[in-house]
């Protein structure tokens, strides 16, 4: 405690408390103590402060999006299987009758406005499959809105609504994001935007960024997330697609994934780890879904690839304790015609290294037909740099990779 009290800022606030305590409780704009001030921005002087401000200024553009979704589930008549009987099948033949049945699936998510013309950003697992979507809007308006262009692989989708001066937010660069600065979510957490048409506000710090995965969450839909943004504040079902602002309250990213250790019927609960995609990625994509509707990730690269562990340096007799190991390339393909071999260590792309078989996933899964990838590729122990073009994939013969 002694050595507390001799610190030159304690010792300034406890001399200018005593020579003006009615003064230290007024909340001035801001207040000096030697070579330090504090200003009204600092959350703890005032009651209003950078994130009741950035609160006030973002929510009439966060919404709440009501999703309808139509499936098909295909099944076969039961009775099928009464005459399986060898004795029946004499007389009817075997009988095997498919039928299917659409039926509705509704759920509910967040977004944002970004244009005053009505442009929504949300999460293509929100609102990609959609047959009808509701978005509310913080005055209790409903509007229909259409689907300009989804992209299941960065998981964004571009929405749109009629009308003319809605409220939109500010983008800022998520490369100035910096670890430890205030994060504020937005959302509509297990629908609570219903109630009154206000989405639910949770503070944190941006935990973490530049964090990539890739997750498999729909059959033949890979998702690909990469330099993530980590934060702990509170994300839980239904924030999905909303918006995550710095204290100035411009966007630097949309909440999107969770980890959660307890699920419900109603879906997960935050447990502080949260990501979002960072805005720089999305700029580029809705760019992209406004000018085009879609991204063409329809490609093939004819190889196959495995993880380096022991049993597999040891088989293949490598030098290397790093890399992915190609173990099968087709004839006449992408692969082929860079000149990738079976045995060749793919260690980098584009210069990022690969040093797990995720980094290989993401760098190729996020890829755009046509593009081409600088690949840094391990051949007999020797280095070399080759090009690999996403070609489009072929129809028919059953190409998986």
């Amino acid at each position: 405690m002694k050595q507390l009290l001799r610190h030159p800022l304690i010792t300034a606030v406890l001399l200018a408390m005593a020579a003006h305590p009615l003064n230290m409780l007024a909340s001035p704009a801001s207040v000096s103590y030697g070579n330090y001030v504090l200003g009204d921005d600092d959350i703890g002087t005032n009651r209003r402060n950078a994130i009741t401000r950035a609160v006030q200024r973002c929510s009439p553009a966060v919404v709440g999006i009501n999703v309808t979704e139509t499936r098909t589930q295909y099944y076969r008549d039961p009775i099928d299987d009464f005459f399986r009987d060898p004795f029946l099948e004499q007389f009817y033949g075997r009988r095997s009758r498919t039928y299917k049945q659409d039926y509705e699936v509704r759920s509910l998510g967040s977004g944002f406005i970004i244009s005053p013309d009505g442009y929504i950003l949300t999460n293509d697992h929100v609102a990609g499959n959609a047959s009808k979507i509701v978005v509310t809007l913080t005055n209790g308006t409903k509007h229909d809105a259409t689907i300009i262009g989804t992209d299941p692989t960065s998981d964004i989708t571009l929405l749109k609504i009629d009308g003319r001066g809605f409220p939109s937010l500010q983008m800022a660069s998520s490369a100035e994001v910096e670890v430890g600065e205030w994060a504020i979510a937005f959302g509509n957490p297990f629908g609570l935007f219903d109630n009154n048409a206000k989405p639910t506000v949770t503070v944190g710090v941006v935990s973490n960024s530049g964090v990539s995965f890739s997750q498999s969450d729909q059959p033949g839909i890979d998702r690909v997330y990469r330099n993530m943004i980590q934060t702990d504040a509170a994300i839980s079902s239904g924030n999905s697609g909303g918006p995550l602002v710095n204290a100035n309250g411009d966007v630097i990213g949309m909440n999107t994934v969770i980890y959660s250790t307890a699920t419900s019927s109603r879906g997960a609960g935050s447990i502080g780890i949260g990501f979002a995609i960072p805005i720089d990625r999305i700029r580029m994509i809705y760019e992209k879904l406004k000018s085009r509707g879609s991204i063409d990730r329809d490609f093939w690269t004819g190889m196959k690839v495995t993880a380096i562990n022991e049993e597999v340096r040891d088989y293949y007799r490598l030098r290397v304790d790093d890399g992915i190991l190609v173990s099968q390339v087709l004839a006449d393909s992408p692969a082929d015609a860079a000149g990738i071999e079976p045995g060749d260590v793919i260690i980098a792309v584009d210069g990022i290294p690969t040093l797990r078989d995720e980094d290989l996933n993401i760098a190729i899964l996020d890829g755009e037909t046509n593009q081409v990838l600088k690949l840094s590729v391990l051949h007999d122990g020797k280095e070399r740099t080759v090009s690999l073009q996403l070609k489009k994939r072929p129809r028919g013969g059953g190409v998986r990779y």
